[in-house]
């Protein structure tokens, strides 16, 4: 089960990793006011609500304890973050405000999840 439990890990931190990336990669694009949500950004935050889910069933199933409200916070903030990666996934550009806001919510679930214990 442990095997299995940290390949879901690895591929969360994959979901995140394509999420903030895309975002990382535009700073440049945000100052121009041509930043837009990428496709892989979509994907990231896809992969992290499926992995996550997973993760959360495979620790209980393995009699682990988890962490319920933080596992909430985090899944609220995901939420957020897909709402508007979703919706404004076609536009040529995005609002700054928008933008930064996606980046911002996905540095606080990284900070959530390593310092929230």
């Amino acid at each position: 089960m442990d095997v299995l439990i940290n390949v879901f890990v690895a591929l969360h931190i994959i979901g995140i990793a394509s999420l903030l990336g895309g975002f990382l990669t535009q700073m440049k694009a945000i100052g121009e006011g041509t930043a837009r949500f990428t496709p892989a950004m979509l994907h990231g935050a896809l992969t992290m609500l499926v992995t996550g889910i997973a993760l959360v069933g495979l620790n209980q199933a393995d009699d682990q304890t988890v962490n319920n409200i933080k596992i909430g916070v985090k899944l609220a903030i995901l939420i957020v973050i897909l709402g508007l990666v979703y919706v404004k996934r076609d536009e040529e550009k995005v609002d700054k405000g928008m933008f930064a806001a996606v980046g911002a919510l996905t540095t606080a679930n990284i900070f959530i999840a390593t310092l929230w214990t």
